[in-house]
């Protein structure tokens, strides 16, 4: 059979450049992040249509089409059903498998996925698990990825294991990229252009030379800078005001022990009791 002209390979590859686009649009990000068996096959077999159609072994365009729409409506569809069915979701998309319980390999299930202990360990050290005694619980995911959970006493601590009050962090607004302010970003961290101007001549840095500009939860500004030669210091703000809280309770402590007044020594302790406690609930916030 002749095969089509390079012109007419040309349009047929942009053309199904677009058609493979847009059905990757409509199946969805789960297509290419958590791709299961049968989307496994649907993508091979759209695929090996696309390039048939496009090198021109497939006389009919319009065959080719009809045939990626069918597989990419057949996988929205299949999705579908598996959403409202877990029956047929298991068939489809499988379901995980236990390869350690209690610190122990489930052997049966390692031959059952014809994995071996070398494929568990490696996949072990990518969670950077080293010791299969350490692991209370690790799944194989449909996705292929294995799910650990360590031993109690080999996870790392966190705050609240230790009964600390550690404040809330919100998602940074970037307010300049590429050298440029962004408005919006600005407006909804509560800054405006004043704010920044002063923030940047403390840093000693101007807006042309910032590549990424970032407002924390805190109302701090860091910057990325393109000239990485330029050394930016670290926001201040939050651990001044510590130092000054903590400057003032022990003023007020040496301020009791120096006065002979009763009335006065009682005010300065009991203010120095305040301050105390107001630092304890802001050091989470002020910290670091």
């Amino acid at each position: 059979m002749e095969l089509a002209d390079p012109i007419d390979i040309i349009f047929r590859s942009f053309l199904f450049i677009l058609i493979l686009f847009l059905i990757t649009k409509i199946v969805g990000k789960k297509q290419i992040s958590q791709i299961t068996f049968f989307e496994y096959v649907s993508g091979i077999t759209v695929g090996s249509i696309a390039a048939e159609v496009i090198t021109g072994l497939e006389s009919n365009i319009s065959y080719g089409i009809m045939s990626i729409l069918i597989f990419g409506l057949t996988a929205v569809l299949v999705d579908f059903t598996a959403l409202k069915s877990k029956k047929f979701r298991d068939i489809v998309e499988g379901r995980g498998t236990v390869f350690i319980e209690d610190g122990k390999i489930q052997e049966d299930n390692l031959k059952k996925e014809r994995y071996s202990t070398d494929e568990l360990g490696s996949l072990l050290r990518r969670q950077n698990v080293f010791r299969v005694a350490d692991v209370e619980f690790a799944v194989l995911e449909p996705t292929g990825d294995l799910s650990v959970l360590l031993k109690k006493e080999n996870r790392p601590l966190t705050p609240k294991d230790l009964q600390l009050t550690v404040a809330d962090e919100k998602v940074p607004q970037t307010i300049i990229m590429d050298g440029k302010v962004l408005n919006d970003p600005l407006a909804k961290s509560g800054k405006n252009r004043a704010w920044l101007n002063i923030e940047l001549q403390k840093l000693g840095v101007t807006i042309d030379n910032v590549f990424l500009g970032q407002v924390d939860s805190f109302g701090e500004l860091t910057v990325d800078l393109y000239d990485d030669k330029i050394q930016v210091p670290s926001p201040q703000e939050r651990p001044q005001v510590m130092a000054l809280l903590k400057k003032c309770q022990a003023d007020l402590e040496l301020f009791s022990l120096g006065t002979d007044s009763e009335g006065a020594k009682k005010m300065y302790k009991r203010n120095s009791q305040k301050l105390t406690e107001a630092i304890e609930k802001l050091s989470p916030y002020l910290n670091g």
